[in-house]
């Protein structure tokens, strides 16, 4: 891992020492992903109401459960166990992301929605309603070390909400963020180039 990069202090969270374990497994599963998405999945996916796990315990899901077809490859964000799991069209690629989620239920939106905008470098503005609740916050940060989302932003459908990277490892594996879905700098930055526009996403 690098150095260790603080952002904004007006909109950093507080680490929470009870989600240590958790933090330690996520960044363990990390450093297994690239080993464990080398093998081609299985296109038939498992047996009918069969299930598939990896080597950290996270259920993979078959993808014809939430897809009526691979069109433009897919992601499926899981609230529940707090990961991202992306296939490509022809799923020769399968990819398993550990990733934040948003810190409030109320700002959680599920269903479906697609990739409408890729961004190398992104910039930040907080949304209105964000600003309301939090009034210390600047109201625009350029791209860079202090910016929340990160290296790389995937806008969806959905205004104002998007799968980005962070500055903030900590965020990772946690209710950290405003209602957008946030991962590791080095995991937006490879899903980043594996999609394209129209990719589908499921939130559930």
């Amino acid at each position: 891992m690098g150095p260790t990069v603080t952002t904004d202090p007006r909109i950093a969270q507080t680490c929470n020492p009870a989600l240590l374990t958790r933090r330690t497994a996520l960044l363990g599963l990390a450093s297994v992903l690239p080993l464990a998405a080398q093998a081609a999945p299985d296109p038939s996916g498992p047996p009918e109401g069969a299930v598939a796990r990896n080597v950290s315990g996270f259920v993979t899901p078959r993808w014809q459960q939430h897809f009526a077809s691979t069109t433009g490859g897919m992601i499926l964000i899981d609230t529940r166990s707090r990961a991202l799991f992306f296939w490509s069209q022809d799923l020769r690629v399968q990819r398993l992301y550990p990733t934040s989620i948003p810190i409030r239920e109320e700002y959680t939106r599920r269903g479906r929605t697609s990739i409408i905008r890729r961004v190398e470098g992104p910039d930040w503005r907080p949304t209105p309603s964000m600003l309301r609740r939090h009034p210390d916050w600047p109201t625009y940060l350029a791209p860079g070390p202090g910016n929340p989302m990160g290296s790389h932003a995937l806008h969806l459908t959905w205004p104002a909400y998007r799968i980005h990277g962070t500055h903030d490892d900590n965020k990772i594996g946690r209710r950290s963020s405003n209602g957008c879905f946030g991962l590791y700098n080095h995991h937006i930055a490879e899903l980043f180039h594996l999609v394209r526009i129209g990719t589908q996403v499921r939130v559930i």
